[in-house]
Parts: structure tokens; sequence; C-alpha cells
């Protein structure tokens, strides 16, 4: 039912009951269309369509935070079904269906988002040890709504409208949810800044001390703004307070002695009801059909994350200085993300299937205005996350301290100790790789294990070396296929297997293809996303 409203208001077709194709396909369409729109007009020529395994390594990564294994790599290059692609997609998301047809959902997709929105939300929990407990509990709790596939703007009231933390009657839940207001110390401006710019996308904490330098917000409309949250309390005294606390509405601008009111960032004066919330009312308005700002932010954050910049970039910085680059396709897949709903899913199917991200990264035409009119694939780094678990896939590697890769770890597993290594707050596209993060791929114990020739440390490798099956060059294949998802160029093979065959630098042919598949491990074509 959700779909087939979303495919008369988007598309203006009706579906019929026996229609198969997918309503998102639609909104597809539109996107496509904008996209070679902007080509056309700016004289751009966008790269070749990404070959089947420089897609498929993408939308693994993208979707379920790792690299596809070895068997599933090579059925989906050797599938000649022309719709595998959007197959794939689908697999990913929902799950593989069973023997009836049903998909009972995707864990990878719940476990890799879950960690990308608390990286959003929450990156005080990467950065401040202070904050870090609340890290993994706001965390599962993403992950509860990922697997129900919440709505977004049901998801995003939850954590506006949270009672602080220390408040009576918390549950595990409700204390996840406390995470967003302590990490902004419950203070009105903190909030009120974060709020504005991971929510609304928009950048008001400019206008906190001053009116903003280049944009029309003013300093009394910041503090209008803050006065939604006048009624949290400093960090510490939450638990002194009862959970009905008296509703505060107005602030005084610092050093102005000036009190002011709550007003919306358009300008509107609340109608506030009795016995509801501030942030209730600020909610209601927030994900209201006809907000200009709500359902864009979460769209163009969703294009960034997918294609290393957004359609407004920067992303919290909107205006007459940084207009968006497709402006009516901004407008087209906001309105789309509405009436489905605010479905994450289908905003992500959407987004995958255009064929802006189905092109390659590799493009020897490419410049700034390619890259800025979406015509070919940005390389963008890993996240920790994403980087170690597929090491974990590429080598079937098995910490006994940590039976479930994709949970929650003590510091001190290798997941742990790693993820503390290679942590960073930096935009995935502009990710430098540290001497200390170097070292660790090339020489740490982890790695050296991984690419070990002794069969009760690297598992996969000592696969590779016994079988009785494979020559040299299957062997070499196997590894390319393990780790950077492709087979090697005919040039590679070529030049490999004679390395291998004469033993490499010792003359042992099994340490020569470890040496391969330590190089492979190490090469940026594994270490990025593109």
């Amino acid at each position: 039912m959700r779909f087939s409203i979303i495919a008369a208001l988007v598309a203006g077709l009706l579906w019929s009951p026996t229609a198969k194709a997918d309503p998102s396909d639609a909104v597809v369409k539109k996107v496509n269309g904008h996209i070679a729109s902007a080509w056309k007009a700016n004289q751009v020529s966008p790269a070749q369509r990404a070959d089947d395994a420089e897609f498929m390594r993408r939308v693994y990564l993208d979707l379920i935070g790792r690299i596809p294994p070895v068997k599933e790599v090579r059925d989906f290059l050797d599938n000649t079904d022309p719709n595998k692609r959007s197959k794939l997609i689908d697999d990913l998301l929902f799950g593989k269906p069973d023997e009836t047809g049903k998909r009972n959902g995707s864990a990878g997709y719940v476990a890799h988002f879950g960690n990308i929105w608390r990286r959003e939300w929450l990156p005080q929990s990467m950065s401040n040890p202070q904050f870090q407990f609340f890290g993994p509990q706001f965390e599962s709790w993403m992950r509860k709504q990922l697997q129900n596939n919440t709505p977004y703007d049901r998801i995003v009231r939850d954590i506006v409208t949270a009672q602080p933390f220390g408040a009576q009657g918390q549950t595990p839940d409700t204390q996840a949810l406390s995470a967003f207001l302590f990490v902004n110390e419950n203070k009105p401006e903190n909030v009120a800044a974060s709020v504005s710019r991971m929510f609304l996308g928009v950048k008001i904490e400019c206008a906190q001390c001053h009116d903003h330098p280049f944009e029309t917000w003013t300093r009394n409309q910041f503090w209008e703004f803050a006065s939604f949250f006048a009624g949290l309390q400093p960090t510490g005294m939450a638990r002194r307070l009862p959970a009905e606390a008296v509703e505060i509405r107005s602030l005084t601008i610092p050093d102005l002695n000036k009190k002011v009111s709550a007003k919306f960032l358009d300008g509107k004066e609340p109608l506030f009801q009795d016995r509801v919330s501030s942030r209730v009312t600020l909610m209601d308005w927030m994900s209201a059909k006809g907000n200009p700002y709500f359902a864009r932010n979460a769209v163009n954050r969703m294009w960034a994350y997918f294609f290393g910049a957004g359609l407004i970039d920067p992303l919290d910085e909107p205006g007459e200085q940084n207009p968006p680059s497709h402006p009516q396709l901004l407008e087209d897949l906001s309105q789309a993300f509405t009436a489905s709903g605010y479905d994450l899913k289908f905003l992500i199917r959407v987004i995958v299937s255009s064929d802006a991200y189905q092109l390659s990264s590799a493009d020897p035409k490419a410049s700034a205005s390619t890259e800025r009119n979406f015509a070919r694939m940005r390389v963008r780094g890993l996240t920790p996350e994403q980087l170690f678990d597929s090491l974990v896939s590429a080598t079937y590697y098995r910490d006994m301290q940590m039976p479930n890769q994709r949970q929650f770890v003590a510091p001190n597993s290798a997941r742990g100790e790693f993820l503390a290594k290679f942590s960073t707050t930096e935009r995935l596209s502009d990710v430098q790789t540290s001497i200390l993060q170097a070292l660790t791929l090339m020489n740490g114990k982890l790695v050296s294990d991984l690419t070990s020739t002794d069969v009760r440390r690297s598992e996969l490798l000592a696969g590779v070396l016994d079988t009785p099956f494979f020559n040299t060059e299957q062997k070499i294949e196997t590894l390319y296929l393990a780790v950077v998802t492709r087979k090697p160029t005919p040039d590679e093979l070529r030049r490999l297997t004679g390395y291998v065959d004469k033993g490499g630098a010792t003359g042992d042919s099994r340490k020569a293809l470890a040496d391969v598949f330590w190089a492979l491990l190490n090469s940026s074509e594994f270490a990025f996303n593109h």
C-alpha cells in the first residue's frame, strides 16, 4: 500500500494489483533523467558503467559494510541474468528469499547502518572517552529500528524528544536515546545546534554569538530555536529532577539580557498545547510534509554517504552561497522520500539503483566538474569497521575472543584494538592513512598472522595453498577474488604466476604466494571503496 501511494504521488501512475515493477523504479528514472540532463547541460561525459566486479564490491561495502566472499563473487560474475544487480541490491537490503520467497531481513544491513547512524549522530562517542559508554547502547537501539524498518521521522522523533539521562523510570532503550542529549551536555544551545545541523541540515550555531556572517540567520533566531530545549538541565542535574519538569519555552541571550521565546526556523510562531512538550511541538513541525529542511537534509546526507559528496555540499550550509548542484533532483527525491513514509530502504534502493551510482571510478577524463556532476564514482576511504570486517571476509579470520565479528567487543580483542588504531571522524572522501595505520597493515600481528603459511594462523591462505585441484594461476585468481573482488588482468596473472613458480625472493613457492596475498591486503584497491 505504501509503495502504491509513492508511485501515484511521485510518478503520477496508478499501479495495477498485478504489476511487478518496484515502485521505486519510477523514482530511479526521474533521478537518472536529472543527472543525464546535467551532464548534457554542462557538457560532461560520464565514465563508463562499472563492471560487475566493481559494482559488487561497492554495493557490498556500502550496504552491509564488508566485501563479498569468494563463492558469491564467482556466482555473481558468472550469472547472466540482466536483472542480477537489482536482485543483489534487494538481497543485501532485505535478506535473501527463502524457499517460499519470503525475506526475513538483512543482518548485515542492520549492523552496518546501525554503525553508520551512530557515527553520524553520536560522533562524540568515538572521539571523547567520557561518552564512549553511550556508543554501544545507542547503536544497539538503532539496530532495532533498522531491523523493524522504523520510519526515519519516527527515529528522529524518539531522539529529539528523549528523556535526559538519569530521568526516573528509564529503560535500557530510553537510556540509549538519552545519549544524544547527554553528549551535548543537555545544554539548550548545544542540543539546538546539533538538531539543526544533523536533522535539518542548517548550521545555525554560527549565529550563536552574532548574526551569521554569510547567511541570513540572526542571533535572535538561534536562541529562539534553542528555546525549544530550554527545559533541559545541564548534565549531572537530571538525576535530581522529576521526569515531568515544568516546561520552559524561553531563554535569555547571553550578554544582551534579552529574553526570547521559542520560534521555528521559518519564523513561524509555534502553537503550544497543554501538557505537550516543546520538543514534541518542534518535531511535529520538523517532520511535517511541507517542511523545507527535514526530508531534504536526510536525502542529502544519504546521497553524500553513497557518493562521497552531497547534492548540497558542505552538507549543513545550504543557502544562496551554497545552492544544490541538482536542485530539482533534490526536490523530487525529497518528495518521494516523504511520500514513502520516510522509508530508508526505499531511499537507499533508489540511490544505489541509479545510473550515477553504477558508474566506474576509473575515468582518465575526470575533473572537478566531472565529480560535481556525479559523472564518475568518487574514491572513498573505508570506515575502520568496514576495513576490519573486510579483512575478516577476505581471510576467513576468526577471533576466539569474539564469536560474532559484528557485535560490540572488548577493547583488548583484535577488533577492538584495530578499531582504536583506525578510529577517525574525517569525511571518508578525505580520509588519510596515518603512519601507524600503514605500519599496522604492513607489519602488525594481525596481518602477519593472516598472511602466514602456517595453517593454524591463516585459514584462507592455507586452504588455497593446500588444495590439490588448483594450479598456480587458479590460486592467484582465488586470492584476487577474495581480496579485491575481481580476477587478475592477463598481465598481472602472467607476472605473478612467474613470481610464484620461481619461489619469489626465497625460492619457496608457498611463501611467494603468501607475498601476493600480503601485497593485495596492503593495496589501495583493498583499502578504499571505489
